[in-house]
């Protein structure tokens, strides 16, 4: 069966995460990849990965992702989060990463961290 990664990340980190995608793109490829609808359409168009994209994150996005892992349907979160910037939606945020440390999920919030969950898969 494959495995399943959420990608996800705040507005100032899109891009990074982009870039990131596009470098990994080769082990990327061989999973099953679900994301938030604008990090999500980034990735797609600049790493040309098959993600299946859910709601944004302000919409419902991270609720969803949280889902799946309640579910245990993903297998591991890449969220590059903006350290610096307030998030209206941090309520949300917060019950993802809450629901990735319950339920025993990898998970990364910037490159580093990133690099070591990817070689789990």
């Amino acid at each position: 069966m494959k495995k399943s990664l959420g990608l996800v990340a705040h507005d100032e980190k899109k891009q990074l995460l982009a870039d990131w995608c596009k470098k990994h793109s080769t082990k990327l490829s061989q999973l099953d990849l679900y994301s938030t609808g604008t990090t999500g359409k980034k990735i797609i168009e600049y790493a040309g990965l098959s993600v299946t994209r859910l709601a944004s994150g302000p919409m419902g996005g991270d609720a969803q992702l949280g889902a799946m892992i309640a579910e245990e349907r993903l297998d591991g979160l890449i969220f590059f989060i903006d350290g610096l910037a307030a998030m209206p939606h941090d309520v949300d945020v917060k019950a993802l990463i809450r629901l990735a440390t319950i339920y025993d999920v990898p998970f990364a919030c910037n490159q580093s961290t990133a690099n070591a969950v990817l070689e789990l898969f």
